[in-house]
């Protein structure tokens, strides 16, 4: 329930930083201050808060895979022969390692782990898959290479209420 208490403590002004944030991770503070309705200092003091608090996790710069070398992005979806904690943490440390796995959830139904993984090339793809079918305590591997991305939002929906 920790979680939820995080959504009621954000007051309307909260919510619209934490809107313009996910927008536009490298907005200026004064800008940033503009859009929410207040001056810099109290915003500033809210986007500090709000990090405290573990709202805002982080910033990164959204990168074009192509561009750096990365040609396809593929889904993993990853049977385990056990679920035991040992098999389910070691599964978990062990595509921690790993550069291409860009995320992994533990999830429910259809199998243990969804990955999303990139790849160089089509070779680099089947390395990849082969080190996951070849793993300890993995049964089944279905793969999903995407085609073409048409939605890909950060963040979550904010309401402005």
């Amino acid at each position: 329930m920790e979680d939820a208490t995080k959504v009621t403590e954000l007051d309307s002004i909260d919510r619209r930083i934490v809107v313009e944030l996910q927008e536009d991770g490298r907005i200026t503070n004064v800008e940033l201050a503009r859009r929410a309705g207040i001056s810099a200092p109290p915003c500033l003091r809210r986007v500090r808060r709000l990090e405290e608090i573990g709202v805002i996790r982080g910033y990164h710069g959204d990168t074009d895979p192509h561009l750096l070398g990365w040609s396809i992005m593929f889904f993993a979806l990853i049977g385990l022969d056990s679920q035991r904690d040992a098999v389910l943490s070691g599964f978990e440390a062990m595509v921690a390692g790993w550069p291409e796995a860009r995320e992994c959830h533990m999830i429910r139904g259809g199998g243990d782990f969804l990955l999303r993984l990139v790849a160089r090339d089509a070779m680099h793809e089947n390395q990849i898959t082969r080190r996951l079918t070849e793993a300890a305590h993995v049964s089944r591997v279905q793969t999903l290479q995407t085609i073409r991305t048409s939605r890909d939002l950060a963040g979550v929906p904010i309401d402005l209420r």
